[in-house]
């Protein structure tokens, strides 16, 4: 099963991209800052040599991880099939080859080692740890692992479960993609919902004018 952080970290970096409330789409990645006050919110869900809390974004790191979020939004998009991909992604998402390359190489560029934890109360568990090479530590080790991070988990996402319950919400003013969670579940929150159930009132009205 998707861990529970693979699946948290690429549903809210995907999630970053919003409909602006004016017919188009918003960014909330657009400075170094905006990256920076991101990570430090999901501080609890990347490894621990990023220094999350106390991470600060540069031009380089915002480039790289709004490509890596290029790469998923694409991906999540072919997921979703045979339904419509989010309406941000509808016209010129990356080619798909070019998508899962893009993730395959943010994902390597950091080498991992294997780690043992064995809680007191629980059984002993292997994960795979990001660990960066003497000499790289700095800025830029730390964007590269920031990126690795991102990758592994939209891999360890798209390779699990979860994966069948990915839908885009098609509600008016939305672009978000969401876990479905019960098999009536159309909207990725409730106020999507009722934003839908009125346009669809308004439009049978027209229809019968």
């Amino acid at each position: 099963m998707s861990a529970p952080h693979s699946t948290h970290l690429a549903l809210a970096l995907v999630a970053t991209i919003r409909h602006d409330g004016h017919g188009g789409v918003a960014d909330d990645l657009d400075t170094p800052d905006a990256l920076t006050a991101w990570v430090r919110a999901h501080a609890a869900a990347l490894p621990g040599g990023i220094g999350a809390r106390r991470y600060r974004a540069d031009e380089s790191a915002l480039e790289a991880v709004r490509g890596v979020r290029a790469a998923v939004r694409a991906l999540f998009a072919r997921a979703v099939r045979p339904g419509a991909p989010s309406p941000a992604d509808a016209r010129r998402p990356l080619p798909l080859g070019e998508a899962v390359a893009r993730l395959n190489a943010a994902a390597a560029r950091v080498p991992t080692v294997p780690v043992l934890s064995w809680p007191r109360d629980g059984d002993p568990v292997v994960r795979d740890a990001p660990t960066v090479p003497s000499g790289r530590a700095g800025a830029a080790a730390r964007g590269e692992l920031l990126t690795a991070a991102l990758a592994r988990a939209t891999l360890a996402f798209l390779a699990g479960p979860d994966r069948q319950r990915l839908r885009a919400c098609h509600a008016p003013r939305c672009v978000r993609y969401f876990l479905k969670d019960h098999p009536r579940q159309e909207w990725c929150k409730p106020s999507c919902g009722n934003r839908a159930r009125v346009a669809r009132h308004h439009e049978r009205g027209r229809s019968t004018a």
